[in-house]
């Protein structure tokens, strides 16, 4: 019998990644017309949770001090990054509808960020919705049409290439669900393929890419330094004390000679680095404060030096590993929060991939950026 987790990791991986199965009893879904603004939750020239969000951050270095950090879009952005949001729909349905209900708070904290160094779109599409995975983690049939949610984010990227592309330099960006349907859309458009030339990279966040021993997603090749275009960056992360357990799904794959990919966006070339981090205020610092005697107003923290990342190969598993470098003495917390159901193993950090590399990524993708502008 399966595990609550191998069950929801087996309806991830057909709700983005490779599947093809539909619902037992499959609803007829009629097409989207990307062409109306309302079937975006981010686009260009608008207002919305990327163009809007306020995410001022409050710096609190290792001695207690805190300053404020502003946020600055980018007016002008020479490439377009595309995002596909995780599982998060709320909708009782198998299968979420457009009309939008928690994707646009998780947009603005995965994805918005973004909007400094690119162009931001995100459609809305019909994922498999949290009940339906509860449903698959409790033993039941979902009802899901597992291949609904890929069809959806295609037809939108079709739509993207033809109206809004005009030749710019792309970055593909997803997170769970989101990032199994990204990892398809990059095999399908990108891997040995003209548009190859426009990719300038992507990112299946917080979701099991299968790569060779020498690091290649099909012909498309994992980052190994800072500036590299076309590249591959992906990782799944669990504290230094509480590694994958076997029963996990998260971080390693079928297939002889392959193995889960691991990049780490704070250290390209491999080994350990500190992460740069925006996390949100609210998900705090279990019971303590993010510093002794201080209020934080802002919606996000960074805690430089806090936290250490390395990618690791246990067994089976290939992981991005997070050590919080924690000193009792200095008045800063000593610990996050963000770990999935209490502390699971099974789980991890995986509310957290984003955010724990979210400076370093962006670091990436201007970098990126920059070097795909002047690449021949």
């Amino acid at each position: 019998m399966k595990t609550p987790l191998i069950a929801l990791g087996a309806a991830l991986l057909l709700a983005g990644g490779a599947g093809c199965a539909q619902a037992q009893n499959p609803v007829s879904f009629a097409a989207n017309d990307y062409g109306k603004p309302e079937t975006w939750l981010c686009l260009p020239g608008r207002s919305d949770p990327c163009s809007t969000q306020d995410l001022t951050t409050s710096v609190i270095a290792a001695d207690g001090g805190v300053t404020v950090e502003p946020f600055l879009r980018a007016a002008d952005p020479g490439i377009d990054c595309f995002y596909v949001y995780p599982t998060i729909s709320t909708d009782k349905t198998a299968n979420s509808d457009m009309t939008p209900d928690d994707e646009p708070r998780v947009a603005a904290v995965h994805f918005a960020r973004f909007s400094s160094v690119c162009r931001t779109f995100s459609p809305l599409y019909r994922q498999v919705t949290l009940a339906a995975l509860g449903k698959t983690m409790s033993g039941q049939p979902s009802g899901a049409d597992m291949e609904q949610p890929y069809k959806d984010v295609k037809a939108a990227f079709d739509w993207y290439l033809a109206n809004e592309n005009k030749g710019r330099g792309i970055v593909l960006i997803g997170h769970s669900q989101g990032a199994g349907i990204i990892q398809r859309l990059t095999r399908d458009y990108f891997d040995g393929k003209p548009l190859q030339k426009q990719l300038v990279g992507t990112m299946p966040i917080g979701w099991s890419v299968p790569v060779d021993d020498k690091g290649l997603f099909g012909t498309i090749p994992s980052c190994s330094k800072l500036g590299q275009t076309g590249c591959l960056i992906s990782y799944v992360s669990f504290r230094d004390t509480l590694g994958p357990v076997p029963a996990t799904l998260f971080g390693r794959v079928q297939g002889a000679g392959l193995h889960a990919a691991c990049v780490n966006p704070a250290a390209l070339g491999g080994g350990k680095a500190a992460a740069h981090s925006y996390l949100r205020t609210k998900s705090g610092a279990g019971k303590q404060p993010w510093v002794q005697g201080k209020s934080i107003e802002t919606g996000y923290v960074s805690v430089p030096g806090l936290l250490t990342t390395e990618c690791v190969r246990e067994g089976a598993h290939s992981y991005l590993k997070v050590t919080t470098n924690a000193d009792p003495a200095d008045p800063r917390t000593d610990s996050i929060g963000g770990d999935q159901n209490n502390n699971d193993p099974l789980w991890g950090l995986h509310t957290l991939d984003m955010n724990i590399g979210m400076g370093d990524l962006i670091a990436v993708v201007k970098a990126q950026a920059a070097g795909w502008k002047t690449a021949p």
